[in-house]
Formats: structure tokens, C-alpha cells, sequence
């Protein structure tokens, strides 16, 4: 079998022969050579192996043969003694143009891994020497022997970020994703924002830095700039995302936990299904666009994009991804950056979206944007609550500064006002009854808007004047 470089080739220094192939072997067809590797020389065996001149009729017949051949092609999973087939139906005396089939099975193209070096200059040494046989008679003869590729330093260490690979850099961007959504509870929309972004590009910044100073090819192959866009454009589409699932969610716990199988989910599927399709050419280039709709997928693509490019670069002695690679038909980097731009927008007016329609904090319902088309008439006080129990009726009076307090809560609600941080609409608090006792309001219909300096004195209060505070509470808001 074929090897994953040129430094040492597998057939001499397995403990297989060499076969040399011929239409006819001799008697003493079995000798041995040395073979000198660095400084050890080596003895190997070279067996002779009778080839017969096939002949088949049209190319499909070769194909088939050859498919026979293929380890997948038959029964018994093997590869037949078929080394190659030629055709010179296309040459004269004027023109030499050969069609050369051979198995590609020992390439060994998994889609996971390097792909081993086929002996196809021997396979076209052969067919030329023939042509030239043809043309001049049986006495010609010139062999390109030795023919590989051009001999540079050999690379027996495989490079840090390519043990890593992209999988483990798409666990460490994600990381920050549960706590985003962690944020979005504790904060207001616009101070986790801030806070997100601050927190995001430190991130990153120490992310690229850190790779890059202990020389991994990943980051110092790779132009910075595209990088930088790169970085910057996923994490505030994370920060989105964040924000929808917190807006979704009602509690933290949940929202946490989605957040980190989104995380894990995320690189095992990227490392063991969406990458296998991204390097299988046969696969639709539609579809792979359509995975990459999943923010999760556009940022494995990105970063596999990045790692191809710094292994590539590093192998051949050139550079990196730059800005003109964008434009290569094979590079997915320019539909991932257009993919996430456009996700970027659209995610956070749909975060928004569902933050004023549903979230507990306002519920303003689905409709709630149709809403300030619609008059409505507000009263200076709430309209008297009957409630009848068997024969005996009660009535319930607001007072003036409790009704004031709920038109200016109500108002709030109607125009979405965004310089109140605490907003309470009908809050209630009802202790459960024992013994056969009857349930107990604590707050009962409890309306309140606060802006933010009124917040800061309100949790100082129930800090250092609980007991003061609860008695307030139940005078106040009892009735």
C-alpha cells in the first residue's frame, strides 16, 4: 500500500518484495538488491510477476473491470491484479494522446484524513516508453526513472492546531454562548449587550493572541484582517442568539442548559457529519449552503476554511487564506461571512421580537406592534370590582396615588417606554392555605413602574430595611 509521503517509500521498507512485472519470468527470477536508507543499508527482495496484455472493446468494459476490482466492487471485498489499462485509440504518428485508467481505491480518500501518494509517474513512464516503441522500433527506450515529486524537508511532526483540529476551536468560541444567556436574565437588553461585546472581543483578542504567540499555523498563516471580520461577525450573532433563547425561555436554568447542548451538539455534529459532506465533492454545494444556515455549521465551516488554508500553506512553503482567496469557487468563506451577516439582523429583530411579545416581563402579546394603532381610552382610576360569594357582595376601592400608579403603568406598556427598568403589571403573591386555613394575599394587584435610580434605592431598602419594607408593602398595596 502507498504512504502519506515520499520520505520513505513503503516498499522498501515493508516486509513485502518488490514485484517487478513482465511478460515472461525466468527461472532465477528471485534475487535481492540493497537498498541504502540514510545511513542503513538494507536488503530486499525482488520477485518477478507475469503481466498479461488484456485487450477490451470500448471503455465501459474497463471501467467495469476495474470496478471488479475495486475493494467495494465484488463479493469478497478485495482488489484484483489489474495494474492499469491504456487507451491509444486517440495516438498516430503525429499525435500522442493516451487515456490512462487505474484503481484509485489506494488512495485511500476517506474524507478524514491525508491521502496516500499513488506510483502514477511509473504508470505514464510506461505508456510513453510504448509510444515511442511504436514510432522508432523495439530499440528505443528512455525511462524517467525516479520521478516524484521535488525534494524539499520532510515534516515528521505534526503541527499543534492540526492534533487540535477545528472541532476543539469551535468548543472554545462556543464556550461563551450558556453564559450569554445567563446575562440576558440578570440584565437589562441594553447592558448585557454591552457587556457581551466587551466580554466577546477580550475574548477572542486573548484567543488569537495566545494562539498565535505559541506559533500555531492556524492563527500566523492566516491573514489577521480576515480573521478579525471573521470573529467579529460570529460573536455578535451569538449575542443574538443569546438573547432569542433567553426571550424564549423563562427560566435561567433552562436557558443554560440549551445553551451548552447547543455548544457540545454543535462540534460533534460539525466534526462527524457536516464536515464529511463539506469535503465529499459529490455532495450538492446547494445543501452544503443550506447546513450553514445553522449558525453553528457557519462557524465549523469558517474555521475549517481557516485550518485547511494554514495546513496547505505550511505543506507547500506559501501562504495562508487571503482576501483574494475569498473569490475561489472552493473556499466557503465568503457565503459563511454573507450567511452570518444576514443571520445577524435577522435573529436579533426576532430576539426582539419575541422579547416584547411574549417574554414575562411585558407580554404584551403576538400582536403587541398593531397595538399603538389602536385607541384605547385610559381612566383616571380603575372602574369599581364587584365580586359575589353566595349572597354577600364587597366592594373594592383603589386608592387615588394606587390608580395614578397603574394609568402610568398601563401607558408604559402602550408605548413601549425603555427608560423604566423595573415594570410591574397586576403583580400578585398568594401564600397557599393549611390546616383548612384560606389562602393569603401578600401583594394583590400590585402595579409599578421604577426607573433605574428608583431601583437602586429599592434594593437597598430591602436590604437594610426588610421588616420596614414588608410592613410598607402590606399597607400599601392590602386593598
Amino acid at each position: 500500500m502507498p504512504g502519506y509521503s515520499n520520505f520513505l517509500d513503503p516498499a522498501f521498507y515493508s516486509d513485502l518484495p518488490i514485484y517487478n512485472v513482465q511478460s515472461q519470468c525466468s527461472q532465477n527470477s528471485i534475487f535481492s538488491v540493497p537498498i541504502n536508507i540514510s545511513s542503513i543499508q538494507m536488503q530486499q527482495e525482488v520477485r518477478c510477476v507475469q503481466g498479461l496484455h488484456l485487450w477490451r472493446n470500448s471503455s465501459s468494459e474497463v471501467n467495469s473491470e476495474l470496478y471488479k476490482g475495486y475493494k467495494k466492487g465484488n463479493s469478497e471485498r478485495k482488489i484484483n491484479e489489474i495494474l492499469a489499462a491504456y487507451d491509444f485509440s486517440n495516438s498516430n504518428g503525429n499525435n500522442f494522446n493516451v487515456s490512462i485508467w487505474y484503481n484509485s481505491t489506494f488512495k485511500n480518500d476517506t474524507g478524514s484524513g491525508p491521502i496516500a501518494l499513488l506510483r502514477l509517474p511509473r504508470l505514464v513512464n510506461l505508456a510513453s516508453n510504448a509510444y515511442l516503441e511504436f514510432l522508432q522500433g523495439s530499440g528505443t527506450d528512455m525511462l524517467f526513472e525516479f520521478v516524484k515529486e521535488m525534494p524539499k524537508a520532510e515534516e515528521t511532526q505534526a503541527g499543534f492546531s492540526s492534533l487540535l483540529g477545528t472541532l476543539f476551536f469551535t468548543w472554545v468560541i462556543l464556550q461563551l454562548f450558556p453564559e450569554y444567556t445567563t446575562y440576558s436574565f440578570c440584565l437589562p437588553n441594553s447592558d448585557v449587550g454591552c457587556v457581551d461585546i466587551t466580554v466577546s472581543s477580550i475574548y477572542m483578542l486573548c484567543f488569537v493572541i495566545f494562539g498565535s504567540l505559541i506559533g500555531l499555523k492556524f492563527f500566523t498563516m492566516n491573514e489577521y484582517s480576515i480573521q478579525f471580520v471573521f470573529y467579529f461577525i460570529y460573536i455578535n450573532l451569538q449575542i443574538s442568539l443569546a438573547f432569542l433563547v433567553a426571550a424564549m425561555f423563562s427560566d435561567v436554568k433552562t436557558s443554560t442548559v440549551i445553551g451548552y447542548i447547543f455548544v457540545f451538539g454543535t462540534g460533534l455534529l460539525g466534526g462527524f457529519l457536516f464536515q464529511f459532506f463539506v469535503q465529499d465533492t459529490s455532495f450538492p454545494r446547494g445543501w452544503i449552503i443550506v447546513m450553514e444556515l445553522y449558525p453553528g455549521f457557519s462557524l465549523y465551516r469558517g474555521l475549517y476554511e481557516f485550518a485547511q488554508y494554514a495546513f496547505n500553506g505550511n505543506y507547500m512553503g506559501t501562504d495562508g487564506m487571503r482576501w483574494g482567496d475569498l473569490s475561489d469557487s472552493n473556499n466557503g468563506m465568503r457565503e459563511v461571512l454573507i450567511i452570518m451577516v444576514v443571520e445577524w439582523f435577522l435573529v436579533l429583530l426576532f430576539a426582539y421580537y419575541v422579547d416584547q411579545a411574549v417574554s414575562s416581563g411585558t407580554g404584551k402579546g403576538t400582536f403587541f406592534c398593531f397595538q399603538r394603532f389602536r385607541k384605547k381610552k385610559l381612566s383616571s382610576f380603575r372602574l369599581r370590582s364587584l365580586r359575589r360569594q353566595g349572597s354577600k357582595v364587597s366592594i373594592e376601592m383603589e386608592k387615588p396615588d394606587v390608580g395614578q400608579e397603574r394609568v402610568k403603568v398601563e401607558k408604559l406598556l402602550l408605548d413601549s417606554d425603555t427608560t423604566h427598568a423595573v415594570i410591574c403589571d397586576n403583580l400578585k403573591k398568594v401564600y397557599s392555605g393549611r390546616d383548612g386555613n384560606p389562602e393569603k394575599f401578600a401583594v394583590r394587584g400590585l402595579s409599578l413602574a421604577l426607573s433605574r435610580g428608583d431601583v437602586l434605592v429599592c434594593l437597598a431598602l430591602m436590604v437594610l430595611g426588610r421588616p420596614l419594607l414588608s410592613i410598607w408593602s402590606v399597607y400599601s398595596f392590602k386593598l
